[in-house]
């Protein structure tokens, strides 16, 4: 018989535990403990955008300087980058916002500053987007979602600014005094997901769904209300149903079983406004694979058999009057296979014009769609395709109409519709717009597989 013998003992004072720094200070006059490898930019931003002024500053001896590149820079047509820390990361927990005083050169809006990025998870990412800057010293401030998440952050600071509202002219902003600080009256904690709105949608076994619209809103201390972006990990999720739906804590939905599960969440035990209530009832059924065809015989806006051409948005609002169509945008990732689905449908349109080339579809002679109806189809209902060519200059259309005949309920049909059937398009060549019009005769509806070819 061997017999074990066990004791406690109190650990000495001298004892210390390893923490982490938990200084706040990121930039005052040179950057605070970053290290010397810090700046990261991101891909197809000018690396050389940030630099220390030391003639420009806030009652100080220098600041941080953006050149914001000309659009057509060939070192860059943007300025963006983290500012990570080299080594083990901060405790932040002790404070409640990123705060920084900037100017500019002239009056911008600058898209997105933030902390919580490293190049790696990005777990506890925040941004506050359109910061509108002008040419004098304002201070800015950057709420903490919930500071007892970051008690090892490395992401200090990140950006990303372009050239959008200033017609591809560049132009220069200042960053000073950047730190974390305890203001003591970040109040009225109001978190949302699905940006406050309680959704329900039929959700497939199989198929995860991704939370969206994740925001979190304080008041501060001027009175005014500012809304960050917030990363799913600041957030807690529950399921009202387990056996039908999980949440981690990225805020990936997986569907493990039939029947109905709402989705809640809260921040630091805050109940957030919106929800997701999914009705499992079978496995999703995707749209058949597309033949293969030479490359070249191809022009593809939405498929993910082909390279598809750049896209303005796929849910067209700008013809407000009467329109009721919802989703589309973005599409649905239905575990890795994207989808669109039309919900309230009566007309809507796919752009590619604005912001990105149009299409020239004159050496191709057919259009391929992919269509889903998921409700009953009566006699009467249709699908109409309408092409719209140089829009907004000698704009140019034509339609062609899908019968409800045509259609199944609860099957994808595919159709190749020669171009030539769409009556009135007397040019292709800056193909611009695909509208989906159905004058709410049929209203929710899956789309697949949208490409020209010959």
């Amino acid at each position: 018989m061997a017999v074990f013998y066990s004791c406690e003992r109190d650990f000495s004072e001298d004892v210390q535990f390893a923490t982490f720094n938990n200084s706040g200070e990121i930039f005052i006059d040179a950057p605070v403990g970053l290290g010397s490898d810090f700046y990261f930019p991101f891909i197809n931003s000018k690396a050389t955008a940030f630099s220390v002024d030391d003639e420009v500053a806030f009652e100080s001896e220098s600041s941080m300087r953006f050149d914001v590149p000309n659009a057509n820079d060939p070192e860059g047509s943007f300025a963006g980058a983290i500012f990570r820390i080299e080594g083990a990361g901060r405790d932040l927990t002790g404070f409640d916002a990123l705060t920084f005083y900037a100017k500019a050169s002239q009056g911008v809006t600058i898209a997105e500053f933030g902390f919580g990025q490293d190049f790696g998870e990005n777990k506890f990412q925040v941004t506050r987007t359109n910061v509108t800057l002008s040419t004098n010293w304002v201070k800015y401030i950057i709420p903490i979602p919930d500071p007892s998440k970051l008690f090892e952050e490395r992401g200090m600071l990140w950006y990303s600014a372009g050239t959008t509202e200033t017609n591809g002219f560049g132009y220069t902003f200042w960053l000073d005094d950047v730190r974390f600080e305890n203001l003591g009256n970040i109040a009225q904690s109001r978190p949302a997901i699905l940006n406050g709105a309680d959704v329900t949608q039929e959700g497939f076994l199989g198929v995860p769904v991704e939370l969206t619209g994740l925001t979190q809103t304080f008041n501060t201390g001027s009175g005014e209300n500012v809304t960050v972006v917030a990363k799913p990990s600041y957030y807690t999720f529950e399921s009202s149903n387990t056996d039908v739906a999980v949440v981690n804590e990225l805020g990936v939905v997986s569907v493990i079983g039939t029947g109905e599960a709402t989705i809640d969440a809260s921040i630091a035990n805050v109940a957030a406004a919106g929800s997701l209530t999914l009705d499992v009832t079978r496995a999703f059924d995707f749209a058949p694979t597309p033949p293969q065809r030479d490359l070249a015989d191809v022009i593809s806006i939405f498929s993910e058999a082909y390279p598809n051409v750049a896209v303005d948005y796929y849910n067209g609002f700008f013809i407000p009057d009467g329109q009721t169509t919802q989703g589309g945008a973005p599409p649905l990732d239905l575990n890795g296979d994207l989808v669109i689905n039309y919900t309230d449908l009566n007309f809507v349109a796919i752009g590619f014009f604005n912001e990105v080339p149009s299409v020239n579809a004159t050496e191709m002679d057919t259009l391929h769609i992919d269509i889903k109806v998921n409700e009953a189809i009566d006699p009467g209902d249709f699908i109409r395709l309408q092409l719209a060519n140089s829009v907004g200059n000698n704009e140019t259309s034509g339609a062609y109409t899908i019968n409800g005949d045509a259609l199944t309920t609860d099957q994808w049909v595919s159709f190749d519709i020669p171009l030539s059937d769409f009556a009135g398009l007397t040019d292709r060549s800056q193909l611009g717009l695909l509208f989906f019009i159905t004058d709410a005769s049929i209203t929710d509806i899956f789309v697949d597989n949208i490409y020209f070819y010959r």
